[in-house]
């Protein structure tokens, strides 16, 4: 039986916060702008064009854009309208991105390409004041670049590889969010999105301990920054994609055919998912028609993880 008396308690100290959050948003009426809910069109046409008109003239980067996931992701910014920096240590494919968005039929033809190592962080630093100083904002981000893991055993993974898959997916991540949100104060705004994984939610020996506590990071610091601007109209989400018919996961199944099948089957809606599919994810998050999510793993992995 629960004593009345605790459950004031702790009730009370979070009615007062909730007072407090709003004595703040009355305080800060520019800043907590949003989009009236009730004006939105929510079918899917409607949604579609309520996004194509808010991504013009606005800018997006992209990082890990050379393919997969993040060339989709940039290749959909481009499409509504968004004015597009990618940016990735892959020259070849990041320039090959920029390409197919320039001779796209895309609402926006501009694209850039900044080669950048997330993991260092002078590059990172020099890459959003290049976003900036070419386009003079910034307006979403989508964290998406990363390093694979191994299914390597806790007690004989390498130190080298260990810190290498953090630095590179969380402190990479952490580095650009970093920049991101400095330059999005400075704009009174800003949507983020950062890849994790379905390795961020569930542990699997496939992926190794590396990778999964480097996603499980991605979410727990999507969760504090999306608190702590929660009241700066900058929203920081996430998307953990499944199993997603990549160039990575191209090259596994190439390696070994029978695992394509094991994964297809093992998958309730009997395929992979696709780049664009995990892109369309993205791009909603930054858009209004997200206005009140902030702080979410969104999962696109075709019910996997509901098994």
């Amino acid at each position: 039986m629960v004593r009345p008396d605790r459950v004031r308690a702790t009730v009370a100290p979070l009615v007062g916060k909730l007072s407090e959050s709003r004595d703040l948003r009355r305080e800060q009426p520019d800043r907590m702008t949003q989009t009236n809910p009730e004006s939105v069109d929510r079918t899917p046409a409607g949604e579609e064009h309520f996004m194509a008109g808010q991504f013009e003239g606005k800018v997006a980067l992209v990082t890990g854009a050379s393919s997969g996931i993040g060339r989709a992701s940039a290749q959909a910014f481009a499409g509504r309208g968004a004015r597009v920096v990618i940016a990735d240590v892959d020259p070849k494919g990041g320039e090959e991105t920029v390409r197919l968005i320039k001779e796209g039929d895309g609402a926006s033809r501009d694209a850039i390409f900044i080669a950048a190592d997330i993991s260092q962080p002078r590059e990172v630093e020099a890459l959003i004041a290049k976003a900036v100083a070419t386009w003079g904002r910034l307006d979403y981000a989508h964290n998406n670049a990363g390093a694979e893991g191994t299914g390597v055993t806790t007690h004989l993974y390498p130190e080298d590889q260990w810190r290498h898959i953090i630095e590179v997916n969380l402190i990479g991540t952490w580095l650009c969010m970093k920049h991101e949100i400095q330059q999005m104060l400075r704009g009174g705004q800003g949507a983020i999105v950062n890849t994790a994984s379905i390795a961020g939610l569930v542990a699997s020996p496939a992926s190794g301990s590396a990778y999964t506590a480097s996603k499980h990071g991605i979410l727990g610091l999507t969760k504090s920054a999306a608190l702590e601007y929660a009241q700066a109209g900058i929203r920081v989400n996430a998307v953990c994609p499944g199993v997603i018919n990549t160039p990575m996961v191209e090259r596994h199944i190439n390696r070994r055919p029978e695992l394509g099948e094991r994964l297809v089957a093992a998958e309730p809606v009997g395929r992979l998912g696709t780049a664009e599919e995990v892109a369309a994810a993205v791009v909603w998050l930054c858009s209004d028609a997200a206005s009140f999510v902030t702080g979410h793993p969104l999962v696109v992995d075709g019910g996997f993880i509901a098994q």
